[in-house]
């Protein structure tokens, strides 16, 4: 019974992520600016919940290294997530739904399993999906992103961007399904979120980039910021890494595969972004490949 709570728990955590596409694309800030903020923010909120709860939190060395490091990951993600939605959400989301095929390369690294044959199969046709989806011609703005910016035109750019994210979230996934069985879950996302602050603050203090204008957001970027942080990140990150103590990382990286259907449906409401019908039939064959890959890990499961 616990466990079912925790997979309606983790479906509603997907819900409100499907949210942070659109936050990010109404934030007006860059996609890196944008993660210093969310990671501090999301940072304070997690230790005023901490000190609220007088729950301890002090940790080793060790445990603080792997931390920073899991955070830098998480950071990394965002930026190229970001760099993407700011493009295109609904390109975006539907490439980010590779994490499922990343998850199941990098989990058995960590875990010592072998790589699963239909996985590769089914890996190989999404991204030859996705390859489709990257001729997509989009209406954009020039000067949304910045990132490799004079080498890629918008369908590539977005397209590359989200693997990436989607690489680094299952990283980061696969990660933190290690760390939760040593170290409690608030712990390991206090710090990793101080972690990826450390590390944009670094970034940015190397490239020279706070002046004033960086501190000067509009009151609208300050309310999405926040809901973005708090409800979206320390609230759901708290939660999603507490729940892999019962739920496998791959779970957990596929029931994340629902937020592009939730993010493509708001963007067409909130934005009204329209795609080619080609864009949706591509959208749901891989979708349907990533469903069908769990159900074919399910049979495979009984029958063993």
């Amino acid at each position: 019974m616990k466990k079912q709570g925790n997979y309606i728990l983790l479906h509603f955590i997907v819900f409100i992520w499907g949210w942070t596409a659109i936050l990010g694309k109404l934030i007006t800030v860059s996609a890196f600016d944008l993660t210093w903020y969310r990671t501090g923010i999301a940072a304070l909120s997690i230790l005023a919940f901490l000190l609220y709860q007088k729950a301890p939190i002090r940790t080793t060395r060790t445990g603080l290294l792997r931390f920073f490091g899991v955070g830098t990951v998480v950071a990394l993600h965002w930026i190229f997530f970001y760099e993407a939605v700011k493009i295109n959400v609904s390109v975006g989301l539907v490439c980010f739904s590779s994490g499922t095929f990343f998850v199941s390369f990098i989990e058995p690294l960590f875990y010592k399993r072998k790589i699963i044959w239909y996985e590769v199969f089914f890996g190989t046709v999404v991204f030859g999906i996705i390859y489709l989806i990257s001729d997509t011609t989009l209406a954009v703005k020039p000067g949304l992103h910045y990132l490799l910016e004079a080498y890629l035109n918008p369908n590539q750019a977005v397209v590359i961007f989200s693997l990436l994210g989607a690489f680094t979230s299952a990283l980061f996934a696969v990660l933190n399904g290690r760390l939760v069985r040593t170290y409690d879950p608030k712990t390991i996302t206090f710090y990793e979120m101080i972690g990826g602050f450390c590390f944009m603050t670094l970034y940015f203090l190397l490239t020279n980039h706070f002046s004033i204008s960086f501190f000067q957001l509009s009151g609208a970027d300050w309310l999405w910021l926040s809901i973005l942080s708090v409800a979206c990140t320390a609230f759901t990150f708290v939660v999603s890494v507490s729940i892999m103590k019962e739920i496998s990382p791959y779970t957990v990286v596929l029931s994340v595969n629902l937020e592009p259907v939730y993010g493509i449906i708001l963007a067409w409401l909130i934005f009204h972004e329209q795609m080619h019908l080609s864009f949706y039939l591509e959208t749901g064959v891989i979708l349907a490949l990533v469903f069908g890959n769990a159900l074919l890990k399910s049979y495979f499961r009984k029958a063993d």
